[in-house]
């Protein structure tokens, strides 16, 4: 098991999300405007369950997409002049599906700042589950 350098009440200190759209458990490793190590637990439970599907539950791409971008936005919030600033999604690229994640997985989030010029940057995210990339993509945002 990781270490946790930040649970999801500290998260909830550095960036505005709130359950249930909250989607990350935990921050395992950070380099502040650098890079970041996130966890999320899925659970049966989770929300998007009971729509996606009943009877074959999967985890929407979108939402992985969304959780790759929590992290990035707490290794992005957690520079002290972005204290107190939203992370606003500017686009996405190189989205690509490799595996379906499901209750039980425990999905490692991964995302590195690979450029940042004025308030808008990228960052590259890669999910994975035991090692098994899930989801990939590069993730542009605009710090408000």
């Amino acid at each position: 098991m990781a270490d946790v350098i930040y649970n999801k009440e500290q998260i909830m200190g550095i960036i505005p999300h709130r359950d249930p759209f909250l989607l990350i458990d935990e921050i395992n490793e950070i380099e502040p405007g650098k890079r970041v190590v996130a966890t999320k637990y899925i659970k049966e439970d989770d929300f998007w369950f009971k729509g996606h599907f009943p009877e074959y539950p999967v985890t929407p791409g979108v939402l992985m997409i969304e959780m790759l971008a929590q992290a990035g936005c707490v290794a992005m919030l957690s520079l002290p002049e972005n204290k107190g600033k939203l992370g606003l999604f500017a686009g996405i690229d190189k989205a690509k599906f490799k595996r379906q994640v499901v209750p039980g997985d425990v999905l490692k989030l991964e995302v590195e700042i690979i450029k940042v010029k004025g308030p808008i940057g990228v960052g590259k995210g890669i999910a994975t589950v035991d090692g098994v990339k899930a989801v990939s993509a590069e993730i542009t945002f605009a710090i408000k």
